[in-house]
């Protein structure tokens, strides 16, 4: 069988609106890096990983519009209590989620986890019980709102 792996390389088309605070976000409190900007996109380097944001005339959803079948991505930090406090302060949507971790809508709607670096999630892979899914859905079902 071939093999398959996840890419480096991300891309998203979000609303115009939305192009400063994203910029403000993924910049000034993630740490990453603008490698490239044009009228239409924004090229950000976060670690060694590529986000692409394409600004477009999109529908302005202002509350949380996730479906079931949305794929929600991981952060990791050396530092994960210090850049929660900062994506907190930032202002984004924290999400309810009945998981230890933060997990939070950033500016554009894409919804993160943040975890550190170095920590053991193996249970996100299957290796022991993990977060009850039981109470995720159920989370999920109401927006996850406190």
């Amino acid at each position: 069988m071939a093999k398959t792996i996840f890419g480096n390389h991300a891309s998203v088309i979000v609303s115009r609106k939305d192009r400063d605070s994203i910029c403000k976000f993924y910049c000034g409190v993630l740490g990453g890096t603008i490698t490239k900007a044009e009228e239409e996109r924004d090229f950000i380097l976060l670690g060694e990983n590529y986000i692409v944001f394409l600004y477009g005339d999109v529908p302005d959803v202002s509350d949380f519009a996730r479906t079931a079948r949305t794929m929600w991505m991981e952060l990791k930090s050396d530092k994960v209590e210090e850049m929660g406090k900062r994506i907190l302060e930032f202002g984004v949507r924290k999400l309810e989620v009945p998981d230890p971790h933060l997990y939070f809508q950033a500016p554009g709607g894409q919804c993160w986890r943040l975890v550190g670096i170095d920590e053991d999630l193996s249970f996100y892979e299957g290796g022991g019980e993990g977060p009850n899914v039981a109470k995720i859905k159920d989370g999920a079902a109401k927006g996850f709102k406190k």
